[in-house]
């Protein structure tokens, strides 16, 4: 009977010496990115430039477009600055791993084999692949017309049109482009018969260049974009779900989805890379 009260406060006593090292009483803030925002005043984004309408830059440098919002919003309401940080896309989760950003903001696919390397926030955004071809071909009506030895398909690296690409497309041509307005160029040299990628991104290049180029009618995929945060970082998934449950929806959050996806005039603003 001894050993077995001696067990039990062994154990009891363990279990407080644990609580004792926790800030909040059960989860650990050491490591948390909120901690550390609130603390240094900042947050560090990480963003791809190019991405249209979410990821851009103005002519002073700014970043501005969708994602520039939301990151501006969720900064106001913890009380911090921005400082921006840009990458190629293939470079913003190695960049988080390795703490040079705390969040990244990219229009990013949530994604099984990318949330084994980062955690993601609950979905802000929910789109689609879609496929873009040059305006003077009248006559491909699927996606699956494309799919014929000599054609040649551009797409974004690391993104999730790439990897949708080179899973359905078995016979055509797959080419690697750094961003999306490269991809784009190649389209219009005639160095590529068609483009897949996000639809917005699309919608918006076609608004730039009219008839020159034609978007396949459908999505190929749907899919959800979210904020990429630090691996198991529970405090900050728990803060950025929060603020999006306020965010989303909000005056602010439709003004920004109205300028961005049902207007054009902002293209003037955009600086081209």
């Amino acid at each position: 009977m001894k050993k077995w009260l001696a067990a039990v406060l062994m154990i009891a006593m363990l279990i407080i010496a644990g609580c004792s090292n926790d800030s909040g009483g059960g989860v650990s803030t050491e490591n948390s990115t909120i901690q550390k925002a609130l603390k240094e005043k900042k947050l560090v984004i990480g963003m791809s430039t190019g991405y249209f309408p979410f990821d851009m830059k103005d002519p002073k440098g700014d970043f501005i477009g969708y994602d520039a919002d939301t990151a501006e919003a969720l900064a106001k309401a913890l009380g911090v600055e921005i400082e921006y940080k840009q990458f190629t896309f293939d470079g913003l989760i190695p960049a988080l791993q390795a703490g040079e950003v705390d969040m990244v903001f990219a229009g990013m696919t949530i994604r099984g084999d990318r949330a084994l390397a980062v955690s993601f926030a609950n979905p802000y955004f929910q789109t689609g692949q879609a496929v873009m071809l040059p305006g003077k071909d009248t006559t491909t009506q699927k996606w699956q017309d494309l799919d014929v030895k000599g054609k040649k398909i551009a797409v974004g690296i690391g993104t999730t049109g790439a990897l949708l690409a080179k899973d359905v497309f078995k016979n055509a041509e797959i080419l690697d482009f750094e961003n999306f307005p490269d991809a784009a160029a190649a389209l219009a040299s005639g160095k590529a018969d068609g483009i897949v990628y996000d639809e917005p991104a699309i919608a918006v290049w076609k608004l730039q260049n009219g008839d020159k180029v034609r978007q396949l009618e459908g999505l190929i995929s749907t899919e959800n974009l979210g904020i990429a945060l630090k691996k198991n970082d529970f405090e900050t998934i728990q803060w950025v779900n929060s603020f999006l449950n306020s965010y989303l929806g909000s005056p602010a959050e439709l003004a920004s989805r109205e300028k961005w996806f049902e207007t054009s005039d902002w293209l003037s603003e955009v600086v081209e890379e």
